[in-house]
């Protein structure tokens, strides 16, 4: 089975790899350079989960692949403060589409204020942290939780959770 994962970041692809193997361990997974069709920085969950979807379906298409797999990283500013969210999409060639989270991380609100005026969250961890490339790397949840938690294994949260659906399908149809 052939799995495309849509992006070439290590992180998304190291996470859609450890999620793809949970269920079938001989899959073939390929990294797949599509467009999200998102703002670069999307920010609420609706717009990161058609990032996500978006990706899925353009990586499906773009390595021929039986499943397609997208993720996308974001923000979500609430009334308790913004959160670094990231949401994960499965989609197979029938179309059935699974959708799943991964954890939320409440950011500091000097990083949310730079957010809110335009900035990215990628560029901003750098310059907080002093570290860089921190997206693709531990991402902003791993700098929070002191490496706890990397990105991705968050990432690979999310998409663990949307393949509930290929996992148990008879619950979704």
């Amino acid at each position: 089975m052939k799995i495309a994962i849509g992006s070439t970041n290590p992180t998304k692809i190291q996470a859609a790899e450890r999620a793809a193997r949970k269920v079938w361990p001989q899959a073939q997974i390929v990294a797949a350079e599509v467009a999200s069709g998102v703002a670069a920085q999307p920010m609420n969950d609706e717009e990161t989960i058609r990032g996500a979807i978006n990706r899925a379906k353009a990586a499906l298409l773009a390595a021929d692949a039986e499943i397609g797999m997208g993720v996308e990283g974001g923000i979500e500013d609430t009334p308790f403060g913004m959160f670094t969210t990231g949401w994960g999409a499965v989609v197979d060639r029938k179309g059935r589409l699974g959708i799943g989270g991964g954890g939320s991380v409440l950011l500091p609100e000097s990083i949310a204020e730079r957010l809110r005026a335009g900035e990215e969250l990628g560029p901003e961890m750098d310059r907080f942290s002093g570290l860089k490339n921190v997206r693709q790397n531990q991402g902003a949840i791993g700098i929070f939780t002191d490496g706890l938690v990397s990105r991705s294994e968050a990432l690979e949260v999310a998409l663990t959770y949307a393949l509930a659906r290929f996992i148990c399908p008879d619950y979704y149809e």
